[in-house]
């Protein structure tokens, strides 16, 4: 069983919203912090969003601003990245990841979905 299975990526027009989707195995939800990381074509990965695991606190990578919302169905072991107002320079894919560890607001990840395409054109 996949520890971790993104969804909901494709192509969009800027200013649109998109809804991305992450399934945990169950132990994986139970144990780990879960969040989001993105990874555009010549760029690092860089740090989009998590949510701790018991209290469910959102931290969020310094480029959102308010534009991107993490949220989790615990019913559905799944997490969730709502983006709002996308712009050509969130294309990336999207990694779904999973931690121990949430320093300074940012997930420090041990495990990776294989990702999903977010393609935003002009």
């Amino acid at each position: 069983q996949e520890r971790l299975v993104e969804s909901g990526g494709r192509l969009v027009q800027a200013g649109d919203s998109l809804r991305l989707s992450c399934a945990a195995a169950a132990n994986t939800y139970s144990s780990f912090h879960l969040g989001w990381f993105r990874q555009a074509p010549g760029k690092e990965r860089e740090f989009v969003a998590t949510m701790t695991r018991v209290m469910g606190t959102p931290s969020y990578g310094d480029f959102v601003k308010g534009r991107f919302t993490i949220s989790r169905s615990d019913a559905l072991n799944t997490i969730y990245l709502q983006m709002n107002d996308l712009k050509p320079e969130d294309t990336a894919i999207y990694y779904c990841a999973a931690g121990s560890t949430v320093r300074m607001g940012r997930l420090e990840s041990e495990y990776w979905g294989q990702g999903t395409q977010v393609t935003v054109s002009a």
